[in-house]
C-alpha cells in the first residue's frame, strides 16, 4: 500500500468506453499507476500529468474534524437513499464549499473506483481518518451494512466534536479575556502612565505609595517589554513542544489537569462521555470487546485514563467482566459501572453505554454553562482591579492636591 506521503494527484484527459471525452483527477504514486487505474475504470487516457502544487500552499481552507463528520453524514444519507458509493462521492464533493475537502473526497473516489475498498482508500489519508474510523468502515463493508455503519460513525464524530467544542468554550473565554486585560495593562503602563509621570514630576511633593508602585511598574515595562513578550512566547512554545516530545511531561500535565478546581471536573466528565460514546459505537458495530477497548484507550484524550483502559483490556482478556475491571481500576464513577453491569447482564451493553455517554455529555454542557456564569463577574472584577487600579493610582495625586488646595 502506498504511503500517504508518496501519493500525488494527477490530472488526466481521455475517452470513456462510449467515446465521450472525460477529464478529472486521480490520486496515486506514479503516472503509470494512474494510467493503469484509468484503464480499470474503462478510460483511455490521452494525457496524464502531475498536478502542480500551488506556490504558496494553495488557497483552500484546512479540513477540520467537523468537516469529516459532515462528509460521513452526507455519505450515509446518500447510501441510505440507494445512491451507488462512487456516485455518492462525486455528489458530496460537488456540494462541498471547501475545495481542499472536495479534492480529498475525489482522491478517495478515484481509489475506490479503481478497485480498492473504502477502508483501504481512507487509510491512505491518516491525517483525516484515524484507525478507529477506518476499522469501523471496514467492519461495515465486511458485514454489508456500510450505510448503517457510516450513520453510526457520523453520530459518533458529531457528538465527539460537540463535546470538544464545549470544553474549548469553557477554556477559551476566560483565557481570551485575561490576555486582553494583560495587553491593555501593558499598553497603559508603556503609553499612558509615562504621560502622568511627567505631570507628577512638576508637583514637588511626595506621591502616594500606590502611585509610586505603578510608576515603577511602568519603568520596568518600558525597559523590558520586549523581554517580557519573549519570555511569555518562549514559555508557551516550550510548553507546547515539551508536551509533544516528552510523554512523561504530557502525563504529568494530564494528571494535574484532572485535579484543577472546576475545570478538572469538566475534563473528567468529558473523558467519561468519550469512553461511553466510543465503546458504545465500536461494540454496536460488532467489534470484539478487547479490540473495542483498544480503540477506547486512544480516544480518552488523557494518558491517565489511556493507561487505565489498557489495564482493563488486559483484565477482560483473561475472562474478567467489564464492570468488575472498571471497579478494580478505581478510576470510573459508580453510575458508569452500574450501567455497564446492567448492559452486560441484559445483553444491551451498547445501549447502556450510549445512555451513559448522553448523560455525561449533558453534564459537561451544564458545567460549561455554570462555569461561564461564574467566571463573568470574576473576570469583570479582575479587569476592574487591573485597569481601574492603574487609573486610580494616576488620579490619586491629583485628588490629594485638590483637597490640599
Amino acid at each position: 500500500m502506498a504511503s500517504a506521503s508518496s501519493t500525488d494527484v494527477f490530472v488526466y484527459k481521455g475517452v470513456d468506453k462510449k467515446g465521450n471525452k472525460v477529464e478529472g483527477q486521480i490520486s496515486t504514486n506514479s503516472s503509470a499507476m494512474a494510467k493503469a487505474q484509468l484503464i480499470k475504470q474503462g478510460i483511455r487516457a490521452k494525457s496524464v500529468r502531475k498536478k502542480p502544487k500551488p506556490l504558496f500552499g494553495g488557497g483552500g481552507k484546512p479540513i477540520k474534524p467537523m468537516d469529516i463528520a459532515l462528509f460521513t453524514r452526507q455519505m450515509a444519507t446518500m447510501m441510505k437513499a440507494g445512491v451507488p458509493l462512487v456516485q455518492s462521492f462525486e455528489i458530496v464533493a460537488d456540494g462541498s464549499e471547501n475545495k481542499t475537502l472536495a479534492d480529498l473526497i475525489r482522491q478517495i473516489k478515484d481509489d475506490v473506483a479503481s478497485g480498492n475498498g473504502f477502508a483501504p482508500s481512507l487509510r491512505k489519508h491518516p491525517k483525516y481518518f484515524d484507525d478507529l474510523f477506518c476499522n469501523l468502515v471496514e467492519s461495515g463493508e465486511q458485514s454489508g451494512a456500510l450505510e448503517t455503519m457510516l450513520d453510526r460513525i457520523a453520530t459518533y464524530k458529531e457528538k465527539t466534536e460537540q463535546l470538544k467544542a464545549k470544553i474549548k468554550k469553557a477554556l477559551t473565554y476566560p483565557i481570551a479575556v485575561v490576555v486582553v486585560a494583560l495587553v491593555v495593562s501593558i499598553i497603559l503602563l508603556i503609553k499612558v502612565v509615562p504621560t502622568f509621570a511627567e505631570t507628577f514630576s512638576s508637583f514637588g511633593a511626595d506621591l502616594p505609595a500606590f502611585t509610586q508602585f505603578v510608576l515603577h511598574l511602568s519603568d520596568l515595562a518600558q525597559a523590558y517589554w520586549l523581554y517580557m513578550i519573549g519570555i511569555i512566547v518562549g514559555t508557551l512554545v516550550g510548553f507546547s513542544k515539551a508536551k509533544q516530545k516528552s510523554p512523561a511531561f504530557a502525563a504529568a500535565i494530564d494528571r494535574i489537569s484532572l485535579k484543577l478546581p472546576i475545570v478538572g471536573n469538566i475534563i473528567y466528565q468529558s473523558i467519561m462521555a468519550r469512553f461511553g460514546r466510543t465503546l458504545s459505537t465500536t461494540f454496536a458495530a460488532g467489534v470484539p470487546l478487547i479490540d473495542a477497548l483498544q480503540s477506547v484507550a486512544g480516544a480518552t484524550g488523557n494518558s491517565v485514563y489511556t493507561e487505565a483502559v489498557l489495564k482493563i483490556k488486559d483484565e477482560v482478556s483473561t475472562g474478567t467482566q467489564l464492570n468488575t475491571s472498571l471497579t478494580n481500576s478505581g478510576k470510573f464513577p459508580a453510575l458508569l459501572i452500574q450501567m455497564t453491569a446492567i448492559g452486560e447482564e441484559s445483553g444491551a451493553l451498547d445501549t447502556m453505554l450510549d445512555k451513559v455517554a448522553t448523560y455525561y455529555e449533558e453534564a459537561v454542557d451544564n458545567l460549561v454553562d455554570n462555569l461561564t456564569s461564574l467566571l463573568e463577574p470574576l473576570i469583570m472584577s479582575v479587569l476592574g482591579v487591573l485597569v481601574g487600579g492603574m487609573m486610580i493610582a494616576m488620579y490619586l495625586p491629583i485628588f490629594m492636591m485638590g483637597q490640599a488646595v
